[in-house]
């Protein structure tokens, strides 16, 4: 999955693809460099940001949405409203990303169950301006599955089929460095959620986050600027589909799909 941010505030590329038509470029090149999925979102999630308008974001992704799905690219739009999802789905796109697991928007559910897409439940506890307040944990695997758990029950008895979700732990949400690491080492406990319908499948949304960039950086007051971390998201690419990740969400393609190649052929030579 290949992120492109319409926003001109995002951690990770600093606004490069806010115009409508570098956004547009930007998703083509993601998909012809090996992205099966490209992921719109026009609402930066970063540690701290306000949010905008709704308005305001259907200004910034609409016109992208439109145009990648008219060039037969798979897009998933990254939001937490529901009136963007549906417009989103009206206008081609396949798959909602919702970093709030329904939560932001209790309209949501609904609209997934009617329109039978795939859906990602995001663990958050928050919007950006305070989450990382909310980064305490006891046992933060056992938490994380818990809440997660209780959003996958909360959805199916709205409507939806459990067929159409899958789970992504959060990483950098309400999450600091430490519970992510851990995190990322126990992806298959992730996945066995509390319901019948378990494992279910898990996406992996780690580039250029903010915990490698502090571990890659010349000290802790001095992380790794978010660009340079492109290499790392590959290790962790890989390590994450021989852990049986369903999908990595990148901002650098090419990489992390060979990663991705590398990982299925071991794969089957474990099979064998």
């Amino acid at each position: 999955m290949g992120v492109i941010n319409v926003t001109p505030d995002s951690f990770s590329d600093g606004g490069k693809w806010f115009g409508r038509e570098d956004a547009i470029a930007h998703g083509l090149e993601l998909a012809a460099a090996g992205a099966d999925i490209v992921d719109v979102g026009g609402e930066s999630t970063r540690p701290g940001a306000l949010r905008i308008s709704e308005d305001e974001e259907l200004r910034r992704v609409g016109p992208v949405v439109t145009a990648l799905a008219e060039a037969g690219v798979v897009v998933s739009i990254d939001t937490m409203r529901v009136r963007v999802a549906e417009r989103a789905l009206g206008a081609g796109a396949r798959l909602v990303n919702d970093v709030s697991g329904g939560l932001a928007d209790p309209g949501m559910a609904g609209l997934i169950a009617d329109a039978r897409v795939p859906y990602v439940v995001m663990h958050w506890r928050g919007h950006s301006v305070d989450m990382q307040d909310r980064a305490i944990y006891a046992d933060v695997v056992k938490e994380v599955t818990a809440e997660l758990s209780a959003r996958v029950t909360a959805l199916t008895a709205a409507g939806i089929d459990p067929a159409q979700l899958i789970i992504d732990p959060g990483l950098g949400f309400a999450k600091l460095p430490a519970h992510s690491w851990t995190l990322l080492t126990r992806l298959p406990e992730i996945a066995c959620l509390d319901h019948p319908a378990a494992p279910f499948p898990v996406l992996v949304g780690a580039s250029r986050k903010g915990f490698i960039a502090r571990l890659l950086g010349a000290g802790p007051d001095a992380p790794r600027p978010f660009a340079g971390c492109d290499d790392a998201t590959v290790a962790l690419t890989t390590y994450a589909a021989l852990a049986g990740a369903w999908c990595v969400r990148v901002h650098s393609v090419p990489g992390n799909a060979d990663a991705v190649r590398i990982a299925a052929r071991l794969g089957e030579e474990r099979q064998l």
